[in-house]
């Protein structure tokens, strides 16, 4: 039996016009209003996969690391690590966590792996018994960052990963990893940053994809759609519509990792050749036999 549960992390507010990179602001506000600051409200959603005795989490979100400066920099709304009270919620600690899958490494997707921040502390790891899995691409740039996202990456997780002992590195564009076994398969993408690995869960209904930062909200999945955080726009795009066909042809679905209100949608197709979602859900918990 599988189960999928997503779980909340911690929230962000984030600019709007660096969210939805050239739209105009008169097309994406009618999608997301923004504050008086014109940041739009983020979510940092991960999702529990529970299979065969084991606890799979995608993605651990922002946490709580950053210091009180830090956190009003880039908008984060919670001071203590909103996941593992969801976690908590379930039953669970991170202590219960077999695998971990970032689908990339930058801070608001991998940074929920470190403790809570404390003054003159160091950054501790959590999920002291998980396996760790991400992209060996990924892994090189975040060792290796561009100016452009240098700022992305924390290099403290970093050194703590490779001292645990328990990473795993994939090859870009491999179809599966052994760790996960049957009834997953891994998407790649190289537009928003190289290496992104998104997995795919199978379900009886359908599969279902977490596709991180290729497709991070329902409003994204309009194609011309790309965030100004991407490096390859263009890229991205093709990578983009490579999957939704992929998945549209499956009846397939979407985990969005940052939209506020939509964790779980279906994907649509009009005559024009257009994508949206239907079926959308605030949260998800599912059942396969």
């Amino acid at each position: 039996m599988r189960t999928l549960t997503t779980l909340q992390g911690n929230s962000q507010k984030l600019d709007g016009g660096a969210m939805f990179g050239n739209a105009p602001k008169a097309l994406w506000q009618r999608w997301m209003q923004p504050d008086e600051l014109n940041r739009i409200d983020l979510g940092c959603r991960a999702l529990l996969v529970q299979e065969d005795g084991r606890n799979i989490l995608i993605e651990t979100g922002i946490g709580a690391f950053f210091s009180p400066e830090m956190k009003e920099r880039f908008g984060v709304q919670e001071s203590h690590h909103v996941l593992l009270d969801s976690l908590a919620e379930h039953g669970l600690s991170h202590n219960d966590i077999d695998i971990v899958v970032l689908t990339h490494l930058h801070f608001d997707h991998a940074g929920g792996l470190l403790s809570a921040w404390q003054e003159d502390q160091p950054a501790k790891l959590l999920f002291p018994n998980a396996q760790f899995i991400t992209g060996a691409g990924q892994w090189q740039r975040a060792n290796n960052p561009h100016a452009r996202d240098r700022a992305s990456y924390i290099p403290e997780l970093l050194a703590l990963l490779k001292d645990s002992g328990r990473l795993h590195l994939v090859e870009d564009d491999s179809p599966s990893h052994p760790l996960l076994g049957d009834g997953w398969r891994l998407h790649w993408s190289h537009g928003h940053t190289p290496g992104q690995m998104l997995p795919e869960v199978a379900m009886p209904d359908g599969p279902v994809v977490f596709p991180g930062d290729l497709i991070p909200g329902a409003p994204w999945v309009h194609l011309p759609i790309t965030m100004g955080y991407d490096r390859f726009p263009e890229c991205l795009i093709e990578e983009k519509q490579t999957l939704l066909d992929d998945l549209y042809a499956r009846q397939g679905r979407l985990v969005f990792t940052h939209d506020p209100a939509v964790a779980i949608a279906a994907i649509t197709r009009d005559e024009r050749g257009r994508y949206g979602v239907a079926d959308a859900q605030s949260a998800a918990q599912q059942l396969a036999s």
